[in-house]
């Protein structure tokens, strides 16, 4: 699978982008500027020493792939989706992306459409299905890509076989995906992140996660 981490630069999407080559999917790193992206695969490249990682600006890492993620801060989510809304169009689209208001991003906060992924979906369009994934698992254990990751992924999405896909790659980048329900439950979960963020103050952690107990397997 061709993926396209549109925001591939920053640590979320760079961690992902990682473990996602490792398990030998191709992977375009997508930013603003196609140089600043090479830049950042050349980098992974060479962590990894395998993988097949390349970077590219956004609306052409999109339009070359065949699943886009979105992981990008919040403010800069509608003009990133803007952007690359033509090449977006048609495939699944998982966003990683979290509302968080500073300068108290440990205080859960909704946009007026209940969630940053609800909003991507308002703004694709049914043409697009929008997929939410990943918005709790810390970037610092992302970046080792033989670090285990003990939390789970709750991944929020309307068709069981678009939410099968993220499913399907968290258990490749060495994730447990929980099929949480439709987009609309993606506001429980990216509030969720702002819980995480206060609890890693709190008790000086880099990565608090969380764990669906009494499910087997």
């Amino acid at each position: 699978m061709i993926i396209a981490v549109l925001g591939g630069t920053g640590e979320q999407g760079s961690g992902l982008a990682v473990r996602w080559a490792k398990a030998g999917h191709r992977v375009i790193l997508g930013s603003r500027t196609a140089e600043k992206a090479e830049r950042a695969a050349e980098a992974l490249r060479g962590r990894l020493g395998q993988g097949d990682i390349r970077g590219s600006d956004n609306p052409a890492a999109a339009a070359a792939a065949d699943v886009v993620v979105l992981s990008v801060p919040y403010d800069s989510q509608l003009g990133i989706l803007e952007s690359a809304r033509d090449e977006i169009r048609g495939k699944v689209l998982i966003t990683v992306v979290v509302p968080l208001r500073p300068p108290k991003v440990s205080h859960a906060w909704r946009p007026e459409a209940g969630s940053a992924a609800m909003e991507a979906q308002g703004h694709l369009g049914g043409d697009t299905p929008v997929v939410a994934a990943f918005q709790n698992i810390g970037a610092s254990h992302l970046a080792d890509p033989d670090h285990p990751i003990d939390s789970d992924v709750l991944i929020c999405g309307d068709k069981a076989e678009n939410k099968s896909v993220a499913i399907d790659l968290a258990m490749d980048a060495g994730m447990r995906a929980i099929d949480a329900g439709p987009l609309v439950n993606a506001s429980v979960v990216e509030g969720l992140t702002a819980v995480l963020i206060g609890i890693n103050k709190r008790h000086r952690v880099p990565g608090a996660g969380i764990r669906i107990t009494g499910l087997t397997g």
